[in-house]
């Protein structure tokens, strides 16, 4: 940590340690909730698949507003709209305590999804610290590493406190829901007082016609992909939906081109060090957030009644998804340290390759627990390096004032693969469902098919990567950007 200490305007170890508070509470609203599940559903009176609404809407308002939540905070400050944020997920939060029906519920859960905001604009915080002393490059990936450590550490406390503490409470779930609800409540407090504010650029403006285009773009295509896995893959206006959404984006793209300040500066994308930044990470989350399910119910399958999977019980089941987890904070703790050894872009490539190989060795081992673990591990020592890693990198790409944009960027293409991943591994276990004994199991192959297609996606990004100019994203290409960007408020490459 002494790396990151400096003089007036560097990144301090008071400054990290304030964010690592924050992230360990977006790690807490992130893993308290999931054990509670039954219980929820339970109290809402509504079907376990209903819960299904819950997660989409969350997905969908993070994919809106991430990108206007960020250009906000290039245009006025990365800390006032880290404020803005989390003032709206703590009343959320709090809203979630106190209702009790499914329309309430299903609001404030989604409103509650504006905490997806806090890594980008922290990592872009950071990044503006360091520009100032020259070293915004490596500090930002030695800092993105211990936030992910952070959100990954508050993601354990969060599940396992959230059962004990219901069952401790006798079942209250107004009470129970509040603890979440404090913590983000003291956060703000932690980001007012501790977090000192970025230099924002002057001369901004926010393009509205271009944000909401690239939203009406993003709603089709997201809740085409939502609806594709509740309603099935016969629905044929899921497809409908998709379609249009994407059409959206050729005139939203030619509008862009013409604009001083665009909402996505898409001359700033086309960089060689950025756009494969960004596709690594929509494909990264196609094994991040689109396997998880997948994963748990593999190992939950009973293998003498279906012939596969691993037989384990919940509480097992958790050991597993722990293991994965502290994997993950192996990975970001590891990145910065392969970054300064080799490269960031070589670094970059052997996550990307780590992803690959841990998914694509589910193909031949997949009998035992132990092969699973360790399969999971190699995939989550490669995804933990990449969740910090990518906004790192696209700050490091991105030229002054887009910093914000540029790492929002990595959340919501990150967003889309996992919502394309899931809507296409829900079809594929479907399709591959059979009745054994009067229960419902996907076949084996189906799964084989999900681990197959997110070693593949991985082992794409790996090779995006590889086009990636050999000394992106150190703290002299960073300099060297900077002298050369004088195209005013754009600051288009």
């Amino acid at each position: 940590m002494s790396s990151l200490r400096g003089t007036s305007g560097a990144i301090t170890v008071g400054l990290i340690g304030y964010l690592f508070l924050v992230e360990i509470v977006s790690g807490i609203l992130q893993g308290y909730y999931v054990p509670l599940i039954p219980d929820l559903v339970e109290n809402l009176g509504i079907r376990d698949a209903d819960f299904n609404w819950f997660e989409a809407a969350q997905l969908l308002l993070s994919a809106l507003v991430v990108p206007v939540l960020a250009k906000l905070g290039d245009m006025y400050g990365h800390k006032r709209i880290l404020l803005v944020s989390t003032v709206l997920t703590a009343g959320a939060t709090w809203w979630l305590a106190f209702t009790g029906d499914f329309t309430s519920f299903l609001i404030a859960w989604a409103l509650q999804g504006f905490y997806v905001v806090w890594l980008p604009l922290e990592v872009a915080l950071i990044f503006d610290r360091g520009r100032r002393t020259g070293t915004a490059a490596s500090a930002t990936r030695k800092a993105a590493g211990l936030l992910v450590v952070a959100l990954q550490t508050g993601a354990i406390i969060g599940a396992l406190a959230g059962g004990r503490i219901f069952t401790a409470l006798d079942g209250n779930v107004t009470v129970t829901l509040i603890i979440p609800a404090v913590a983000v409540t003291l956060v703000f407090f932690a980001i007012l007082f501790g977090v000192p504010e970025s230099e924002p650029l002057p001369g901004r403006s926010l393009d509205l016609v271009g944000f909401t285009v690239l939203a009406i773009g993003l709603l089709l295509l997201t809740s085409g992909l939502t609806f594709l896995r509740i309603n099935g893959p016969e629905t044929w206006w899921v497809y409908a939906l998709m379609l249009a959404g994407a059409l959206v984006f050729v005139p939203w793209a030619r509008f862009e081109s013409r604009q001083n300040d665009p909402a996505i500066d898409l001359r700033v994308l086309r960089q060689p060090s950025m756009w494969p930044v960004q596709f690594t990470a929509g494909l990264i989350g196609i094994s991040l957030l689109g396997a998880q399910a997948p994963l748990s119910t593999f190992a939950g399958t009973d293998r003498e009644r279906e012939g596969y999977g691993l037989g384990l019980d919940a509480a097992n089941i958790s050991y597993l998804i722990g293991a994965y987890l502290v994997s993950l904070i192996v990975g970001a703790l590891l990145y910065p340290l392969v970054a300064r050894w080799l490269t960031p872009r070589i670094a970059l490539i052997i996550a990307a390759f780590f992803v690959s190989a841990g998914y694509f060795m589910f193909l031949p081992f997949h009998d035992t627990a132990a092969e699973v673990f360790t399969n999971m591990i190699v995939a989550g020592v490669g995804c933990g390096a990449l969740v910090g890693a990518l906004p790192a990198a696209a700050a490091a790409a991105a030229p002054r004032g887009q910093t914000g944009v540029a790492t929002a960027l990595t959340n919501t293409t990150k967003t889309i693969g996992g919502s394309f991943a899931s809507s296409v591994f829900a079809v594929v276990l479907a399709i591959g469902a059979v009745q054994v004994a009067g229960s419902t199991a996907s076949s084996l192959f189906g799964y084989l098919t999900v681990f197959a297609i997110c070693g593949a996606g991985a082992l794409v990004a790996a090779v995006l990567l590889f086009l990636v100019p050999r000394l992106a994203f150190d703290d002299a290409s960073v300099a060297v950007g900077e002298r050369e960007d004088v195209s005013g408020p754009v600051s288009a490459a």
